[in-house]
């Protein structure tokens, strides 16, 4: 059984997972008598070490279609670049560079990566000549198809901003220079560095001014870098960056995270042997299977990346594309390691200073990132990965020109959430004023052992972000965490089902596991996990139930609790039986022991449907309401003229934002579900009385009637509250002022509305007008058991809504649909397809969206569309006409121009709301 929290010794988690305290910050040596860590990591804040890149949150194929994941996930990541297939080719049906251009630049992103390569339909590639190396056949039939992707590149408008990566992992594939074989090696080297020079030519020669990536190896060795870069010099043909992979995380490979440092090293030095200056690298390929998702992981490569200042860094690519590394859930909701890299984003603007952290005596080591902002008068630090013990963080050389007498420090911690489920905000772990001694701050971490092995509890899969501002006049915000205890699959008592270990360093290529086990084949009529828990007193608690589904459809298993009466939990289909989500469920406990089963079947219930794999319970108290979420404004995300001040006694936090003609604070504001939020502002705006002096804005539209006005007189702070329909995951919120009187901003608040108007109209899709080959099936978990299919072929074949409303303005159009199309798949890649829709409202010219691929045909989730709407009757019309989807003609055999699907997804049902309403 877990030890119990006290009530000043809180457990944390995020979903359940988090079991972290944070005893005390002390100057010099932890509170409560506690003994100092056994491990120190200590960020030197005057020793700076360059400008903060921030670029290493890129992710191969990781955007698949316009929307794909939504802008609300990519701009506040601040992405730099990303890799894609080039125009048509045939390695994935989705994911072209050049369609997905336009969302990836117009949120921030600088050039786009191509692997020409991708022209091919199946890695590793197929080799016309049938021979190692790539003979004049095999070259022949690759030229003419890099000829054709320049032509399509250099006459598109962004073709200053692609960037060719002519072979990918040519160590490998076509060359295999990885033999220890001194002849072969010879042979091999040569071809490749012939073909290299051949293509590169013939980049440059053919398209002015484009910039070139490579060798792009699997795995950096020395000899091979060396031979190259020698060659290049002399024939002219240097990269414009130099690119490798660094993948297994083993321990027993150089392309193991912890040799970055030493591979980086060797490198700089062979260009300096070869009087060669410095190129920009990128580590375009990045993290095995088991590290991605998983903050604790991803901390300890882009650390080592930030701390390098390469240029930029890009995640592998294991399973399914248009999923930003696995980051971004559905189209919209943010996973734990989205978060993380949300935390690297904000750090944007300053100096990284010296990181000093424990010794390696693992594979995976306790890392961090740290930075310091003059302009902000703030310093962040984002750390994790490696330790299940106690650590400390040790912060030297506080400057007390920039800071103040007083160190504002919070701390929040964002976890791992599984593949497939989202991610709340960090959680705030502490949030107060002190005082340091001699420049330093020690701030340490600890953990009770809340778990249900009672063992140590620093979570390995977490990151951890510090923030220091100036202390001493703002009202830091109370800290109250709920009690939470976690429970491991693997360590309950198991009848007929199996232990299965994943995403350990030996198995790199496996998805990430909680405690690296999970029990699955649990399809015997007395298969059953059961969970001995505790609790702190009787109640409704949320059980988050950690499983995965590969049968395709909606699974079940039967939960009971302390043998009284059973129900089926329905589990929604995952990718695989490695990608894990959540199902939450209420449950009545009692006072201390309980015990929680989740079986195969039951004698008055029945048997379960299907089959699921369980990793991990998590348990909290269930909330009582809905919880409000505070979101600092000198925390935002901000441009233009803005300035970050501390000196308000009545402030919220450690400071406020004062916003002028120009500038801009973006506020990313999350959402459990679709729905109504109550949005609080708080600002001191002067003017007169009434006057508008700052526009809010959502996902980058501005929303009718939703302004900051002038309040003068009273208190310093005024609230405006404006009731905004939000969707699932997250949602950019903005405010810009409308003019030359500066605003300044405290703070925002979010919380789900529960009363007043929420005038939310539902539409099931059976009940809309049906054209064509429209038609209504049956599916026992869509909405009412029915939702209509077969719309695509053509215009006719269309759905069409009548939509009464009071007041012309924003709508928010969203749809609930299934879609599991796909292509023919390869052995690492599910090749799912997004499926659009053309809306048109009103019989205007229509506009296209994407609908992600959901995993299976019986899972239903949602997407918004915005429309416009008039006052009376409107009519929304949905179809998908071929003819609308993207096209590339001519391309070289086996070249597969990039077509959308003719259909569109399953329809089920659709929620109409006005953006702004109150």
């Amino acid at each position: 059984m877990p030890r119990l929290a006290t009530p000043w010794r809180v457990t944390s988690a995020v979903a359940g997972a988090f079991a972290l305290v944070i005893a005390a910050v002390s100057a010099g040596t932890p509170a409560y008598g506690q003994e100092p860590a056994a491990q120190q990591l200590v960020v030197d804040l005057g020793e700076r070490t360059g400008a903060f890149r921030g670029a290493a949150s890129g992710a191969l194929y990781g955007l698949s279609d316009e929307g794909v994941p939504s802008d609300n996930t990519l701009e506040p990541l601040r992405l730099t670049t990303v890799n894609q297939k080039p125009p048509a080719g045939a390695q994935h049906p989705n994911g072209d560079a050049l369609v997905v251009a336009a969302p990836f630049f117009r949120n921030g992103g600088q050039y786009i990566q191509i692997n020409v390569q991708d022209m091919y339909a199946q890695w590793t590639y197929e080799n016309a000549g049938g021979v190692i190396p790539c003979n004049q056949v095999c070259f022949d039939d690759y030229m003419k198809k890099l000829a054709w992707v320049v032509d399509q590149v250099k006459k598109s408008p962004y073709a200053d901003r692609i960037v060719y990566v002519p072979f990918n992992e040519p160590d490998g594939i076509w060359y295999n220079t990885s033999t220890g074989n001194a002849a072969q090696y010879q042979t091999r080297m040569n071809a490749l560095l012939t073909q290299w020079k051949a293509a590169v030519e013939y980049i440059r020669e053919h398209h002015k001014g484009a910039r070139v990536m490579g060798t792009n190896d699997a795995v950096f060795r020395a000899r091979n870098y060396g031979d190259f870069l020698t060659y290049a010099r002399d024939n002219n043909v240097l990269p414009d960056f130099v690119s490798w992979h660094q993948l297994d995380s083993s321990g027993l490979n150089p392309q193991n995270a912890n040799y970055f440092r030493n591979n980086y090293r060797v490198y700089r030095e062979l260009e300096r042997e070869r009087g060669i200056s410095p190129i920009p690298i990128n580590i375009n390929e990045y993290g095995g299977n088991r590290d991605l998702t998983v903050p604790g992981q991803l901390v300890q490569y882009v650390s080592m990346f930030e701390e390098a200042k390469v240029d930029a860094g890009g995640k592998a690519y294991w399973t399914a594309a248009g999923l930003l590394g696995g980051d971004v859930v559905e189209t919209n909701k943010p996973g734990g390691g989205w978060w993380f890299y949300k935390m690297y984003a904000d750090m944007a603007g300053g100096d990284t200073v010296k990181v000093t952290p424990p010794a390696a005596t693992t594979v995976d080591k306790l890392e961090a990132i740290a930075s310091i902002d003059d302009r902000r008068r703030q310093a962040r630090i984002v750390a994790g990965g490696g330790t299940a013990t106690d650590f400390d963080v040790v912060v030297e050389d506080i400057d007390e020109e920039l800071f103040g007498e007083k160190v504002n420090v919070t701390l929040a911690a964002t976890t791992w959430s599984g593949q497939n489920s989202d991610a709340p905000p960090p959680v705030v772990l502490l949030d107060q004023d002190f005082t340091p001694e001699n420049g330093k701050l020690v701030i340490p971490v600890r953990g009770l052992g809340v778990n249900g092995d009672g063992g140590p509890n620093i979570d390995l899969m977490a990151a951890y972000e510090i923030v220091l501002s100036p202390g001493g006049t703002g009202t830091p915000r109370p800290v109250e965490l709920p009690w939470r205890a976690s429970y491991e699959a693997e360590l309950a008592t198991i009848t007929a089902g199996t232990i299965s270990t994943f995403g350990t360093p030996a198995n790199w290529n496996a998805a990430a596991t909680s405690g690296t086990r999970h029990v699955g084949n649990l399809t015997q009529s007395n298969s059953a996990v059961t969970f001995g828990v505790e609790v702190p007193k009787a109640g409704a608690y949320k059980l988050s139930i950690l499983y995965g589904n590969q049968t395709g459809q909606p699974s079940q298993q039967v939960l009971t609790v302390n043998g009284g009466q059973a129900q089926f939990v329905d589990y929604q289909a995952t990718l695989n039986f490695q990608w894990r989500t959540r199902k939450d469920v209420v449950v009545q406990l009692e006072a201390g022991a309980n015990q929680i089963s989740l079986a195969k079947s039951h004698p008055q219930l029945g048997t379960a449907a299907g089959q699921a794999t369980l990793d991990r319970i998590d348990l909290e108290p269930a909330p009582a309401g809905p919880a409000t979420r505070h979101y600092e404004a000198e925390r935002s995300q901000t441009k233009g003229e803005v300035t970050y001040e501390y000196d308000k006694r009545q402030q919220s936090g450690a400071g406020f934002l004062t916003l002028k003609r120009g500038g801009e604070a973006m506020f990313t504001v999350y959402a459990e579900e679709d729905g109504y939020y109550d949005l609080e502002f708080r600002h001191n705006s002067p003017g007169k009385r009434g006057s508008v002096t700052a526009n809010i804005g959502l996902d980058r539209r501005a929303v009718s009637g939703a302004v900051l006005r002038a309040n003068p007189g009273g208190g310093f702070w005024k609230t405006d509250r404006h009731r905004l329909f939000l969707s699932a995951g997250v949602n950019r919120v903005t405010v810009e002022p409308t003019g030359p009187t500066p605003v300044r901003l405290d703070r925002v608040s979010a919380t789900r509305a529960t009363s007043g108007p929420q005038p939310v109209q539902v539409i099931e899709a059976e009940a809309a007008t049906r054209s064509g080959s429209a038609a209504v099936e049956n599916h026992g978990y869509a909405s009412g058991g029915k939702y209509v299919g077969w719309v695509g072929q053509g215009p006719q074949n269309r759905l069409t809504l009548q939509v009464d409303v009071d007041k012309a303005g924003d709508y928010l159009l969203v749809v609930h649909y299934a879609n599991d199309e796909r292509k023919s798949g390869h052995v690492y890649n599910a090749d799912i397809i997004s499926r659009p829709l053309d809306i048109s409202v009103n019989e205007a010219r229509s506009s296209r969206y994407w609908f992600k691929n959901t995993w299976s045909w019986g899972n239903w989730w949602a997407r918004g569309v915005p429309v416009t709407l008039k006052a009376g009757t409107n009519t929304i019309t949905l179809f998908n006409d071929p003819a609308n989807g993207a096209k590339a003609q001519g391309c070289p055999t086996p070249c597969i121009p990039e077509l959308d699907s003719p259909w569109g997804p399953n329809l089920d049902k659709f929620a109409i709301a006005p953006i702004k309403t109150g």
